[in-house]
């Protein structure tokens, strides 16, 4: 990731790749939220648990035990990013991130939509045929 500008993201096809961006960039958006008050140091401090999360997850379900450790793991992540979202939108409403956060946001976002149609397809791929 580019140190000039660190919320830009060059969005890599590798997922994973691409998690490991956003989980960098997520490290300095928390750096800057613990110059702030204790408000946005505790949110800080959430968002960067699940931010890491998420990667971490990914990470580990690239090499699950069997295809529903996988899934779980998947899915997990998914969570982990929807959280992520949840509370970067917080701190845009409420005026601790500003446009500067926007392309963290709107990655969180895409990232949110990539995963969850891969824990979709997955999902259908299991259910039985009907007849």
């Amino acid at each position: 990731m580019e140190k000039t500008n660190r919320f830009k993201f060059t969005r890599p096809y590798d997922l994973r790749e691409r998690l490991f961006e956003f989980a960098c960039a997520i490290v300095f958006l928390v750096q800057q939220l613990h110059r702030k008050d204790d408000l946005a140091r505790s949110l800080a401090d959430q968002i960067l648990r699940s931010g890491q999360s998420a990667g971490a997850n990914y990470e580990e379900a690239d090499d699950g035990s069997s295809p529903a450790d996988t899934q779980s793991k998947r899915r997990i992540c998914l969570r982990e990013l929807k959280e992520t979202l949840f509370r970067l939108r917080v701190l845009r409403a409420t005026g601790y991130l500003n446009e500067e956060h926007e392309p963290v946001i709107d990655e969180t976002r895409e990232l949110k939509l990539i995963v969850g149609s891969l824990v979709r397809k997955a999902a259908a791929k299991k259910r039985p045929l009907r007849p």
